[in-house]
Parts: structure tokens; C-alpha cells; sequence
């Protein structure tokens, strides 16, 4: 079924973008993939503390979002998680309802946060949400905070490409606190160096399902 007024095309639930002719999330289980990729990637839920911030370029259906909280709760970790995620195409509410049904394992969270959907910015006892639309290419250098850890997720680079240039990456980096990381799941070689050339220390690891490799990267301490 096709909706190519909002640039959708869908696999069963699962959303496509006929824009960039990829889909929203893995074709095995978005779910895993999440866990494996963006939150094992940075290495949480370890380093949760009160007022984590993670940031992300793409925030597509929403599910990272959901994960990470979910990891949030289930970890038993007090205090407030922001989340600051960059989106130049948002889904409308009701496609990312839609696109999240597919995961019984959080239907409750999809439901709580359901309608908030479509808000820039909105306040839940344990997160601060912020979606920032627009460029990231022109938004992320406006952005004002540091993220302790980055969920890398756009499509993929052969295909969307201007949200991995040297230049977004450094501003990715730029804008990740001392000991911060980024995780994303493509291991492709320019965007690898791209991370490296903005100083930080890139590793490559087991990647999700068929992905043989996907990327992690940390920023070290500043130098007392």
C-alpha cells in the first residue's frame, strides 16, 4: 500500500521512503535492531545518570525514542532523559502510530506517548523531548547542547547522503560532550573517517542481523 503524498510506500507495517527508497527501520526487527545498534552502541543503559542527553539525526518513526526509554524505565534510573532529535521529513502522527504497531513489546509506551506526536517539544515526568525539523545540515550547527550520546540514524548513505558529509559529522562531534559517544548502524568508509577526522576515536563492531559491521565512536576527555 502506497501513500505517495507523504513519500511512504509500506511493507505490511513497515514504513518505506520513497524518497530515499530505504525503509524506516530493519526488515528483521527495527526493535533489535534499536537495542543492538543505538543503545548497546553507547553503551547504555550503564551510563544513564539524571539528565543523560542523547541527540539524533533522524528521527523517522519514533522507535528509538521508545527503546531508549523503555531502557530508561527497566533500568530503574531516577530523573530526567532528554532526547533531542533532528528530523527534515517528520511523519504525521498517525504514520508513526501505524509504523509502531508492529511492536507489542511497547505498545504501552507507543499508547502514552502517542499523542504527543506532531509536538516540537513536550515534558513527561522522566523526559524532555525535543524534535528540531528542518536541515540538520543548517539546524545542528544552530543547537545550543551537548549530547552524551548519538543515535546516528538516517537513511543510508548511498542514499542520503547529506546527512553524513565530513562537515555534519563534525558538527556531530562539536556538539558531543567530553567521554560522549555516536553509534550508528552503517560501517561505510567515508563516514568512518569523516568521525575520525573530528577527533573522535571510531571502532568498528559487529553489526545487526545481516549488517556484517556497523560504527561506534567516542570522544575522549579534555586534557586537565
Amino acid at each position: 500500500m502506497s501513500d505517495q503524498s507523504n513519500g511512504l510506500d509500506w511493507r505490511g507495517e513497515i514504513p518505506v521512503s520513497t524518497r530515499f527508497d530505504d525503509p524506516y527501520y530493519s526488515l528483521e526487527n527495527g526493535l533489535a535492531e534499536t537495542g543492538h545498534v543505538f543503545l548497546s552502541g553507547n553503551g547504555l543503559p550503564a551510563r544513564f545518570r539524571d539528565g543523560f542527553h542523547i541527540a539524533e539525526l533522524g528521527f523517522g518513526t519514533g522507535l528509538n525514542l521508545l527503546a531508549a526509554l523503555r531502557l530508561w524505565r527497566d533500568s530503574g534510573q531516577s530523573g530526567v532523559l532528554h532526547f533531542t532529535t533532528f528530523e527534515a521529513y517528520p511523519l504525521t502522527p498517525e504514520e508513526m502510530v501505524r509504523a509502531q504497531g508492529g511492536f507489542p513489546e511497547i505498545a504501552d509506551l507507543a499508547a502514552e506517548l502517542a499523542p504527543h506526536w506532531g509536538a516540537a517539544r513536550f515534558d513527561l515526568p522522566d523526559l524532555r523531548f525535543e524534535m528540531i525539523e528542518g536541515d540538520a545540515r543548517q539546524r545542528l550547527p544552530e543547537w545550543p547542547g551537548l549530547a552524551d550520546a548519538w543515535f546516528l540514524d538516517g537513511f543510508a548513505p548511498a542514499k542520503n547522503p547529506e546527512l553524513w558529509n565530513e562537515a555534519l559529522m563534525a558538527e556531530v562531534a562539536r556538539h558531543t560532550a567530553p567521554g560522549g559517544t555516536a553509534a550508528t548502524y552503517t560501517a561505510a568508509g567515508h563516514v568512518r573517517r569523516a568521525l575520525e577526522a573530528a577527533g573522535l576515536e571510531v571502532t568498528r563492531q559487529p553489526g545487526y542481523g545481516r549488517k556484517r559491521h556497523m560504527t561506534t565512536a567516542f570522544k575522549p576527555p579534555t586534557s586537565c
